[in-house]
């Protein structure tokens, strides 16, 4: 379906035009949840715009994505392809950090919202385990027009320049089924109350919306004290994260899940969860204890007949939940809409005192889930920046909190190295206050212990001059403490009182300890990192000198792991009058000996080919040298002289990848020499010299196997790429070419070896 030319921002995300994009693609695939993610210009992060089929709470973790973070939506935008993934164990394997924060079972697409100009985003759908193995063609189709229509709404929003993108995403709810007869509404009621066991309804944010009699009994609470709320967080014999965890599983996977819980003194419970795409139908009933006969049968097990849904069901059928059951679609619009026919309306008294309602989330499995996907994400983290940008992004959405700010202890001060939730001209006001000051963020520091303020007043009984921003009334100061040394602070506040109870602030606490870990870690690694740089960039060419009849140009790119510095080199070399020595290499390993030994190679290099010996001459020396050295590592070398005024090249490899010559026409060819020993292996080895020619316009590319090693990929399909690329492009521009040809590799997370490229032209 097109949309109209004139749909602008406003129309993008306040008409619901994607909203309605989202729900058609979910339609027409089948899918149970959908998720859509927006590329915000000027930012190096995704940001979750859209949500269906689950709750915010359960996508939190997910609602800011690093551009380049190992997420299958951030793989399909960069490979502008689908990504499928088949089972909870394949998600397990190729995206672990997704596994760890949703370990149920389904199976999801990601798929890039593109056109011909620009990724604007992606989309991210699920679907449960019954649905096949693949997609068919028609769910393939309606993933690539769902791309395609969205890329278009997004490019005229853009174009229009009042692209607004949503700061908070936002859910889109699914079709509502039509209203249910009021008589029939009734009818669907009396038939719930007349069960002997109980009935529940909860919508996907794992609300209540419907309880019956039978239910209110063994839940031993009324109507008044449930609706609206999670049941976990009223009942204190639910207060256990193996209920919100089976509510999860439910929401997520699409699956009748089942468990039991004890409610004292000795009352056991079958719970059987039932969800559809409008929320979950929960059959609660009393069953034996451990010591009556088929104790423990319920727990862990799937409900009973009908569990197993056929391929193409949304439901299992017989279930409450089915589609196409007007009864239950009458009850659970009735009592989540209104009380006309709720349970308290029929004035059915609590079987027993109700627990007063609690006014701060306990901690349950989301916020598990939450700390172990946090633990996970900052495992990943490298420097300091990518931990702060981490911890910034990450807490706010899936924590609860409304204002962040995480310091950093240095040099006697705090300073504050990021913020969320707060403006700042607020927060610069307090950067670089003294550790010895008498504020809650040094004193925790300086004692090592937490400390947590319920409200304004707690705060200004022990801090009278402390600053309040805006209307935040609760706080948490907490120590960041790696190894029993001070890293910083972090400063947690909220909208509301809160009073934090005892497993919120050991939840807190751990978080605290797992963000003073990664800090430790990235200063560590900043500081290697500026280390090794300095030492790369004192081994490597500062510039490559312009001479007569040949022009340059030159790329190298360190490897995406380890401390950014390995052993590729290149150099240009003035040798006798008229010509010039163009060498590349590449030293085993990626640490500072790589670095120092391809100095020493680079040197030996330099002061043979200076000397006037012939490519192969030059090689014979350098080996003998590094066999007298002995660094137990191994060297590739290509050498070219280069001769414009003869038309010219003799060249010598060592075990280097072979060079490729672009002719004047655009025919590209490897430049096959016999293949000479690697150095270091053996000291009398011949290296022969060939002589080819070398038109004016001709363009040699020399480049390190970091250029065309994929993993998965042949070797000499990828160098086979590279020529065609090679060939396609315009030789004019040697820096414009030199990007193109490593373009490929840009990207450092997938990067797994160092690159290195040098191009010489003869210049016509």
């Amino acid at each position: 379906m097109g949309e109209p030319a004139g749909a602008d921002a406003e129309d993008v995300f306040g008409s619901g035009r994607l909203d309605a994009v989202l729900a058609d693609v979910m339609r027409d695939a089948g899918a149970s949840v959908g998720l859509v993610y927006l590329r915000v210009p000027g930012e190096s992060m995704l940001r979750l715009a859209l949500v269906s089929g689950v709750s915010q709470e359960i996508a939190a973790p997910w609602v800011r994505i690093p551009a380049d973070a190992p997420i299958p939506v951030v793989d399909a935008m960069r490979d502008r392809s689908l990504v499928w993934l088949g089972g909870q164990e394949e998600i397990a394997r190729r995206y672990p950090r997704l596994g760890i924060v949703l370990p149920y079972d389904f199976l999801l697409a990601a798929a890039p919202i593109a056109d011909d100009t620009a990724v604007w985003g992606g989309i991210v759908l699920l679907w449960p385990v019954w649905h096949p193995p693949r997609l068919d063609e028609d769910e393939r189709g309606a993933l690539d027009a769902c791309g395609r229509r969205a890329a278009g709404l997004l490019r005229r929003a853009a174009e229009r320049g009042s692209a607004s993108y949503p700061s908070e995403p936002r859910v889109v709810h699914p079709a509502r089924p039509p209203e249910a007869d009021p008589v029939l509404a009734r009818s669907a009621l009396h038939f719930a109350e007349r069960l002997p066991f109980g009935c529940c309804a909860l919508d996907l944010d794992g609300r209540l919306t419907f309880l019956n009699t039978a239910a209110a009994e063994l839940l031993q609470a009324g109507a008044a004290a449930l609706l609206g709320k999670r049941p976990w967080e009223v009942l204190l014999w639910l207060n256990d994260p193996l209920f919100e965890d089976r509510y999860r599983a439910a929401v997520v996977a699409r699956q009748p899940v089942s468990f039991t819980v004890v409610r004292q003194p000795a009352t056991w419970l079958l719970f059987e969860l039932y969800p559809d795409a409008t929320g979950i139908s929960v059959h609660v009933t009393r069953v034996a204890g451990p010591s009556g006969a088929g104790a423990g049968e319920g727990a862990g097990r799937e409900p009973g007949a009908g569990a197993a849904a056929p391929p193409g069901a949304t439901a299992p059928p017989g279930t409450s939940g089915a589609p196409g059951t007007s009864g239950a679609y009458g009850i659970s619009e009735s009592y989540g809409t209104s009380g006309a026919y709720g349970v308290s309306d029929m004035s059915v008294p609590s079987r027993g005192p109700a627990p007063p309602p609690r006014h701060a989330e306990p901690v349950g499995a989301g916020a598990v889930y939450h700390l172990m996907h946090m633990a996970a994400t900052l495992a990943e983290a490298a420097g300091v920046r990518e931990v702060v940008e981490l911890v910034a992004d990450q807490i706010v959405p899936a924590f609860g909190p409304q204002g962040l700010v995480l310091m950093s202890a240095d040099e006697g001060r705090l300073r504050i190295i990021g913020h969320r939730g707060y403006s700042r001209e607020f927060v610069d006001r307090y950067d670089g206050t003294p550790l010895t000051a008498p504020v809650a963020d040094a004193q925790v520091l300086a004692t090592g212990v937490p400390v947590f303020f319920t409200s304004p007043e707690d705060l200004y009984r022990t801090h009278p001059h402390a600053p309040r921003y805006e209307d935040r009334s609760a706080w948490a100061f907490l120590p960041l403490i790696a190894s029993g040394r001070p890293v910083g602070s972090l400063i947690l506040s909220y909208a509301r009182p809160r009073p934090f109870p005892a497993a919120e602030r050991a939840m807190l606490t751990s978080l605290a300890g797992l963000i003073a870990q990664a800090l430790a870690r990235a200063r560590l690694y900043d500081a290697k990192h500026s280390l090794a740089h300095s030492l790369q960039t004192s081994l490597l060419p500062h510039g490559l000198v312009p001479l007569p009849g040949v022009g340059v140009a030159a790329r190298y790119l360190p490897a995406g792991h380890g401390m950014d510095v390995g052993g590729d080199f290149y150099d240009l070399i003035r040798a006798a009058p008229g010509t010039v020595i163009a060498v590349i290499g590449d030293v085993q390993g990626h640490d500072p000996n790589a670095a120092a030994l391809m100095g020493q190679v680079r040197t030996a290099v330099h002061a043979h080919a200076t000397a006037g010996a012939s490519p192969g001459d030059v090689l014979d020396r350098t080996n003998r040298l590094l066999n007298d050295l002995d660094p137990d590592r191994f060297t590739s070398c290509l050498i070219v002289e280069l001769d414009p005024a003869r038309h010219r090249l003799r060249l010598a490899t060592a075990g280097h990848p072979p060079p490729l010559l672009r002719g004047p026409d655009g025919r590209t060819r490897l430049l096959e020499t016999p293949p000479g020993l690697l150095l270091g292996i053996a000291p009398d080895v011949a290296y022969a010299t060939t002589e080819v020619p070398w038109e004016p316009g001709s363009v040699l590319a020399l480049y390190t196997d970091g250029l065309v090693e994929t993993p998965g990929v042949d070797i000499g399909t990828a160098t086979a790429e590279l020529s065609g690329r090679l060939a396609r492009s315009r030789p004019e521009d040697l820096d414009a070419l030199a990007d193109v040809l490593i373009r490929h590799v840009k990207d450092p997370a997938h990067r797994t070896d160092d690159v290195a490229l040098l191009l010489v032209r003869h210049e016509p």
